[in-house]
């Protein structure tokens, strides 16, 4: 294991810091429109990266966390008529992707994007993203993909990755999915999300299994499906960890749990961090932990000053980790 990020870098700096801030392994994509990345324009920003000291350990596919108005591959989950050119497209991207030396894509099957409610208080006066369904928008209106029963939700992920997971098998990169952020009761904007749960996870994991279909394992994310976080998570943990199935690892935490949780600094949410790393090296996993969706701070610089927070916890839990096997 060791310390990644998602750190969406403003400019050349932020990549510095990263390097000064002791990580080496990154998920960073290139500018624009992932359809039109090429095999020179993955290679030159690999490149650009090496040249601070900084390993392209993963990229994001055009299957982003946004509503899927927002999204570059809308027809994919709407089952619009675009769906298999926007399919072959992104198998084309696995293979230049595989071509530049890159080991692994990240993607999300997101319809209605990352529901919250207002921001509330955390320490000191940050700023946290929360989600209480008492306060959401009940009355919210179906997205572009219209009222999607749950049968109809998993026809149209399985013939998805019934396209795309023989090409990165062939290719040998991993095919990371980050869950659905938060669960939601069935039908909430017209949809049933699927890998809101973990029995949907699970589902989903073993749905055309294969070494090289995996998750993008938000623990954030995963605590919120549950009723008692700081309980469940470690057998969850172990679950998909024992099986292969952990790709890339947000270390993030939250106070609550399911319909009702605020985001969270790592170590003061109810999820023990520490037994975490723990659990995922027990279960041998071997990529990057990585922050995500830290609060908003005050400051001239509140977002990196946050991540740099993260970075450290999670580099001195490594670290003693570490020692404990020597």
């Amino acid at each position: 294991m060791f310390l990644g990020t998602q750190f969406r870098a403003r400019d050349d700096d932020d990549y510095r810091i990263m390097a000064q801030l002791g990580i080496e392994h990154i998920c960073a994509d290139p500018a624009g429109n992932p359809h039109d990345w090429t095999l020179d324009i993955l290679k030159r920003h690999r490149d650009h990266l090496t040249g601070f000291g900084l390993t392209l350990d993963m990229i994001q596919l055009p299957l982003s966390s946004h509503v899927i108005e927002k999204q570059y591959s809308p027809d994919i989950l709407s089952a619009g008529p675009e769906r298999d050119r926007q399919i072959d497209s992104i198998c084309r991207l696995i293979e230049r992707t595989a071509q530049a030396g890159i080991p692994a894509v990240k993607y999300n099957l997101n319809i209605i994007g990352i529901p919250r409610t207002e921001m509330e208080k955390g320490r000191g006066g940050s700023r946290n993203e929360a989600f209480r369904w008492d306060k959401a928008n009940h009355d919210a209106p179906p997205t572009l993909a219209g009222v999607l029963d749950e049968d109809e939700n998993w026809e149209r992920i399985d013939y998805f990755l019934e396209r795309v997971i023989p090409v990165a098998e062939a290719n040998k990169v991993r095919l990371a999915c980050h869950p659905h952020d938060p669960y939601t009761p069935p039908g909430y904007r017209g949809v049933t999300r699927v890998l809101g749960t973990v029995e949907g996870l699970k589902k989903f994991v073993l749905l055309r299994e294969n070494p090289y279909h995996g998750l993008n394992f938000c623990q954030g994310t995963i605590g919120e499906m549950l009723d008692n976080p700081a309980d469940e998570i470690l057998d969850i943990i172990r679950w998909f960890g024992t099986r292969g199935k952990l790709f890339n690892v947000h270390f993030r935490n939250i106070r609550g749990g399911k319909l009702s949780f605020m985001e969270t600094f790592p170590e003061e949410g109810d999820m023990n961090m520490w037994k975490s790393l723990q659990t995922y090296a027990e279960v041998g996993y071997q990529y990057m932990i990585m922050p995500d969706h830290v609060p908003q701070l005050s400051g001239r610089d509140p977002e990196n000053t946050a991540f740099a927070f993260s970075y450290g916890y999670i580099a001195a839990l490594l670290q003693v980790l570490g020692s404990r096997g020597n």
